[in-house]
């Protein structure tokens, strides 16, 4: 028996935006790529060239119109979130495929669209460092942890953590066999050269440098998202 005739069919949905960060789904992309009997999609609104924050261009395959229902809906996060925190029929995309997909999925600031979608409220979730602060702002019970799993729901903390969250969504999907052999296979042993990847742990200088450097961005998602969730709030 062959790989696709032992495992069913699985379809990943991996949701594009233009400023998205690279390494939030090239991460999670590179474990599920090698999973058995697995489609992957990359969806866009049209099938005009994605470029991320930092430069790299990407070419989706997808529409949303063209997207088949899902078994995992996976959205990455990115500076371009701002701009779809808002955007109706990008949440409505997001929201229709939750309704039918087995898993509802995100990493980093991916999870504050998934929450302006409906899809986390009522749900343990996480994202970014940063961002933890704006995702409790949604209602969603807010955990600070590398991966977190409520029942349909799994999340991914900040960029890094993708490939850990593809290795998580792995061992979901088709057991953790599968997942350590893929761990093993792309050599997945992290051994950072500083002890600096998290805010428990990093200097009080480098935590400061850090939040400078992102305050105007943070300032004014928090702003988006506070409009959204008054508006959320206001008697029809």
């Amino acid at each position: 028996m062959n790989a696709r005739e032992k495992h069913p069919p699985i379809s990943i949905g991996i949701v594009l935006f233009p400023n998205v960060t690279q390494l939030d789904f090239t991460g999670p992309y590179e474990v599920f790529a090698k999973l058995p009997n697995t489609q992957l999609y990359l969806l866009v609104e049209t099938l005009e060239p994605i470029r991320s924050d930092r430069g790299l261009t990407f070419l989706p395959d997808t529409t949303f119109a063209q997207s088949p229902p899902l078994d995992v809906l996976f959205v990455p996060g990115g500076p371009g979130i701002d701009a779809k925190l808002e955007d109706r029929e990008f949440l409505d995309f997001l929201k229709t495929q939750g309704e039918k997909a087995r898993y509802i999925t995100s990493v980093c600031t991916g999870s504050l669209l998934l929450a302006a979608a409906g899809l986390l409220q009522g749900y343990r979730a996480t994202t970014h460092w940063l961002s933890l602060d704006l995702l409790g702002l949604f209602g969603v019970e807010v955990v600070e942890q590398r991966v977190v799993i409520d029942r349909d729901r799994i999340t991914g903390g900040g960029v890094t953590s993708g490939i850990d969250f593809g290795l998580v969504i792995a061992a979901e999907l088709f057991g953790e066999d599968i997942a350590q052999s893929i761990q093993l296979g792309i050599e997945y042993n992290p051994q950072p050269p500083f002890n600096s990847g998290s805010p428990h742990t990093a200097s009080e200088v480098v935590i400061n440098r850090v939040k400078a450097a992102s305050q105007n961005r943070q300032d004014t998602r928090r702003q988006i998202i506070q409009k959204i969730v008054a508006q959320s709030q206001t008697p029809v």
